[in-house]
């Protein structure tokens, strides 16, 4: 029954097109009503698999054939059921797993070696595959959307474990935290406002724009390729980009503009309808000594406030943090525990090591002194006040201390059985054809060759 709600997240957190060229001879290797399943299609995912520095094992492309036959018969309904997602939520997607793997690679130019193509042009492949994932991912949700346990039914989930089956529970904190990042002036900022326009004098004197975008740009996601993003439509980017990208006519280049990220210039490539392709540069303005030691005396003010019991924390992050996640939180950090769900306890070895530093001699209900940190990923520099709502020994699982947990558990194996039940009844009702040399896959007993018809 639990593997029918593996879709969410699986293939579509997977490679595709990865070195793994299409062999001349392919063939169907399953059907799901109108869709079909290539056997290089099947190969590439069981490619990166061996990639991932897993031990080879054919058994392994039937559970990613099972995978895939879950993802189209969900992408059917949801043609029949009308279920699309944005463009937007689908460029969001790309953009995390393409952070995700040049992290993991260790750098842009590592992975686009192992990819043997650009990371815009990998982009661009894979996301049919990306879009196809969602729509799974937002049908299997539809399914279970009225699925809800109540509390007596939690009761009874806790009672059927025996007593020397629950579950370890290791240490759990609650962490609020305010983010300050430096607001620099005019005059500071002008510097980089200069070198950005004198750029654009060179492009409006003749100079090539890509050659200067991958000598200049400061955006790691498009610097390589002469600042090219592709095409965009009106949600893709932040709106004062945006308002420039559909204000321009083909060819034409922006003035120097300011965003959240620093100052850009934009040329737009072609226009279709409501996309436009466009490029840009990118220059961050510099974090001077100046900026920070006002943030510090902004931190050390807001600290005290806090401190003397002026300022509710709440209160405090709401209105001085610049960390969107949590602003609105009350300053409270989110793990997700699972795909569809985030609660604010978080496992002390799930936390970040520069955050359990500070929270560890920490005693509960209290808040640090300013801390100052930079990211390595964007290079942003600030400082951090953190509050230790709550920390929770380990222990065994109890209801008491533990209900949401228990609950979630209950919700989760409910969800599991509702949408094991939908299989069944779309199984029923669907053509469904497995080629039989994957036939005798254990996993393919749930798809047995019945030949059906809608």
């Amino acid at each position: 029954m639990k593997k029918f709600l593996l879709i969410a997240g699986i293939l579509i957190g997977l490679f595709s097109n990865v070195n793994a060229q299409k062999p001349i001879l392919d063939k169907v290797v399953a059907v799901v009503g109108s869709n079909v399943i290539l056997l290089s299609d099947l190969n590439q995912q069981y490619a990166i698999y061996l990639n991932q520095g897993n031990t080879a094992d054919e058994k392994a492309k039937c559970y990613f054939l099972q995978q895939m036959l879950i993802q189209k018969l969900l992408k059917q309904q949801a043609e029949i059921d009308s279920i699309v997602v944005e463009d937007s939520q689908v460029d969001d997607e790309l953009d995390k797993k393409m952070r995700y793997q040049i992290q993991r690679m260790g750098g842009q130019e590592r992975l686009e070696q192992f990819l043997q193509k650009s990371v815009l042009q990998y982009k661009d492949e894979m996301r049919p595959e990306v879009k196809e994932g969602l729509i799974a991912q937002k049908m299997q949700q539809k399914i279970t959307e009225n699925t809800t346990v109540t509390p007596l039914e939690v009761k009874k989930y806790f009672e059927s474990y025996q007593k020397d089956s629950l579950p370890d529970i290791g240490t759990e904190v609650e962490v609020g935290e305010i983010t300050l990042y430096p607001k620099l002036t005019k005059a500071e900022k002008q510097k980089s406002f200069d070198k950005l326009d004198a750029i654009r004098t060179r492009i409006k004197a003749g100079e090539d724009f890509g050659f200067l975008a991958k000598t200049y740009s400061e955006d790691p996601g498009s610097a390589s390729e002469g600042g090219d993003y592709g095409f965009i439509d009106r949600n893709t980017m932040v709106k004062e980009f945006t308002a420039w990208a559909f204000k321009l006519r083909a060819g034409e280049i922006s003035p120097v503009f300011e965003t959240e990220y620093g100052f850009h210039i934009v040329q737009v490539i072609e226009r279709r309808g409501e996309q436009a392709h466009v490029r840009h540069i990118l220059i961050r303005p510099q974090i001077t000594p100046g900026s920070l030691d006002r943030v510090k005396s902004k931190a050390d003010s807001i600290y005290s406030d806090i401190a003397a019991k002026k300022l509710p924390f709440s209160s405090a992050a709401s209105l001085f943090s610049d960390n969107k996640e949590t602003q609105y939180n009350g300053g409270m950090m989110l793990f997700a525990d699972n795909v569809t769900s985030r609660t604010t306890f978080i496992p002390i070895e799930k936390l970040d090591p520069s955050v359990f530093v500070v929270i560890d001699t920490m005693k509960v209900g209290t808040v640090s002194k300013p801390v100052a940190f930079s990211n390595q990923q964007d290079g942003k520099q600030g400082y951090k006040i953190f509050f230790l709502k709550s920390k929770t020994p380990p222990h065994k699982g109890n209801l008491e201390q533990d209900y949401p947990k228990f609950r979630e558990r209950a919700e989760t194996e409910k969800k599991e059985k509702v949408v094991s039940e939908w299989f069944e009844k779309r199984k029923e009702t669907t053509y469904i054809r497995v080629d039989d040399e994957f036939a005798g896959c254990d996993e393919m007993k749930l798809w047995a060759n019945k030949d059906k018809k809608p």
